[in-house]
């Protein structure tokens, strides 16, 4: 009996649209692990959390549904309910019921979520900036594409 397997097919090489959004996708990666761990190493605070403090701090009231937050982070509902619980055990918020509708669930920032997010904030942006510089002289095609979405540079 003779073999069934076909030689092996080469694989097209992927498109410039598609090379392009891989390199996105790691530019993001490793940015994100950089803001992460600068973050939880000086404030104590995770990204998702600093996210969610800044989230906060920017609504006029300083509170948001739980659904809400959830939207804006691109989290679940379990994964936010466990995030606001994190925030929560650190009195960085805290949870109110909705007195219009008692199934709605807000996060309020408390002034010490404030202040961390405000110290945080400091770090992040000189992180990003850091970071995306590095990566700009790293590859210079980023540098390019950075500038095409605002970004100054140093």
């Amino acid at each position: 009996m003779g073999s069934t397997a076909s030689a092996p097919t080469s694989l097209a090489a992927p498109s410039a649209v598609s090379s392009a959004w891989n390199h996105v996708l790691l530019l993001h990666s490793r940015v994100e692990n950089i803001l992460a761990t600068t973050l939880q190493r000086r404030h104590g605070i995770g990204l998702s959390e600093y996210r969610a403090l800044g989230h906060l701090a920017a609504s006029p009231t300083g509170e948001l549904r739980m659904q809400e937050l959830a939207d804006k982070l691109g989290l679940n509902q379990s994964s936010v309910t466990r995030l606001v619980a994190r925030l929560n055990a650190a009195d960085y918020t805290y949870r109110d019921l909705c007195p219009d509708d008692k199934r709605g669930v807000y996060t309020v920032i408390t002034e010490a979520g404030r202040a961390r997010h405000a110290e945080a904030s400091l770090t992040y942006e000189a992180t990003l900036a850091d970071a995306l510089e590095e990566a700009g002289q790293a590859d210079p095609r980023l540098t390019t594409a950075l500038a095409a979405l605002g970004w100054p540079g140093k």
